[in-house]
């Protein structure tokens, strides 16, 4: 382990002093479970404290913790609860409101504690309460400090972007195999199925019946109902190649008015969701304009949507000190088992955000095939270093993770020269 490491955790266990109590929160849909101990882990309450997920059940904990402290004479307060999901959102936001500080546990951390007290493997709202109560006494915890105004945003809307770029994946998938069943053949004449002339084609003439008896030229003006620029000699290839095929096809027909209504509902989702992809993108561009290192990171050259990602994710990257840092809270930093003689293989930790993970994956494997200094590093990696492909892949991770935060830091605009000079050195 490292020092800074060690120094970090001797500063949480510090800061849980003799005067304070610590209240321990197994976190609920409807429920939330209380426990409170002092500094040592001593339990303070003869029962668990029960409370609803609502505004008196929140004032019922504050009134809970208040009494503990009159009991036993204590003055300062930590709350710590798990990530879980969504559920802790409003419980934390409450109690931040009323000057209460709030730490966040590890899940996993909990269950790797959960025998601590009584070496069993049960299970129970009160005891898990106690346990993440425990932890934070140890100091295994992160103190919860919403970003700012800007960065909760963004994080908000990359993740409502997520979740519609998953549901067209979804859609897309749908709309591929229904051409497999349907004209399987169509994959020849349009290898991407979500081109403007395939779309078209699709709400036109998705079964090879019909483009029977269809000329060229009527296929043609049937695309330019859809199309500004439906001619052309392309357009004449696309039309003779899309009727030799139909003519030979070998679609199933059977249950094909019903397909027809579903692909026709498909075609309109898929639509409806790319235009709502294109109005976040639209709302994230607005907002990255607002942070005063916009610039620095454009210059990059990654994808506005991924950079938006990380920056939302990550939170605010001018207050990180190395892209260490960022890999590690991307579960990007490496961890290895040893025992004795035994030496086990260097993985990723993959304790962190997935979806910053994914991101960041996409940046530099984005760069890596964009830019000249990323891919002049990748081909030395490869070529020079025998690195296998993947692994030359996330190493650049990792540099992409170190410019990310020194352009935010230093308030610069990247200089691919810098890079280029890597590959020589």
């Amino acid at each position: 382990m490292k020092s800074s490491a060690i120094h970090t955790q001797n500063q949480r266990v510090q800061h849980i002093s003799p005067t304070t109590v610590v209240v321990g929160i197994d976190i609920g849909k409807a429920q939330h479970v209380a426990q409170a101990t002092d500094f040592r882990g001593i339990v303070l309450t003869k029962r668990s404290w029960a409370f609803a997920n609502t505004h008196p059940g929140f004032e019922s904990l504050l009134d809970y913790i208040q009494r503990v402290q009159r009991d036993h004479g204590l003055d300062r307060v930590v709350v710590g609860m798990e990530s879980t999901g969504h559920y802790f959102w409003n419980l934390a936001q409450w109690l931040l409101d009323h000057d209460i500080e709030v730490v966040i546990v590890n899940p996993a951390t909990t269950k790797r504690n959960k025998e601590n007290r009584d070496n069993t493997p049960s299970k129970s709202d009160p005891k898990d309460a106690l346990v993440i109560a425990d932890v934070v006494s140890r100091g295994y915890y992160t103190p919860y400090q919403p970003g700012a105004a800007v960065f909760e945003r963004l994080r908000v809307l990359v993740r409502n972007r997520e979740h519609w770029v998953v549901e067209a994946g979804r859609v897309k998938n749908r709309i591929t195999r229904w051409v497999d069943i349907r004209f399987p053949e169509y994959h020849r004449v349009f290898p991407n199925l979500f081109g403007p002339r395939s779309l078209a084609t699709l709400r036109l003439f998705p079964v090879p019946a019909d483009l029977t008896g269809l000329s060229i030229d009527q296929v043609m003006q049937a695309w330019g109902t859809r199309l500004t620029r439906p001619g052309g000699d392309r357009g004449r290839r696309k039309a003779t190649a899309l009727l030799q095929q139909a003519r030979a096809s070998v679609g199933v027909v059977l249950g094909l008015e019903e397909d027809r209504w579903e692909l026709t509902h498909l075609l309109d989702t898929y639509d409806r969701l790319q235009a709502i992809i294109a109005e976040a993108d639209q709302r994230l561009q607005t907002l990255m304009d607002g942070l005063p290192y916009a610039e620095n990171l454009r210059s990059i050259g990654i994808p506005a949507p991924t950079t938006a990602a990380i920056v939302a994710l990550a939170g605010d990257l001018q207050q990180y000190t190395h892209g260490n840092q960022l890999l590690r809270k991307a579960g990007l930093n490496l961890a290895e088992r040893r025992s004795g003689t035994y030496v086990g293989k260097v993985r990723l930790s993959k304790r962190g955000s997935a979806l910053l993970r994914k991101h960041l994956f996409f940046a530099a494997f984005y760069l890596v095939g964009q830019d000249p200094g990323f891919q002049a590093l990748h081909t030395h990696n490869v070529q020079v270093k025998k690195m296998v492909p993947m692994k030359s892949v996330m190493k650049l991770v990792g540099k992409l993770a170190r410019i990310l935060v020194a352009v935010c830091r230093q308030n610069t605009r990247f200089e691919p020269d810098k890079v280029r000079r890597d590959v020589a050195a």
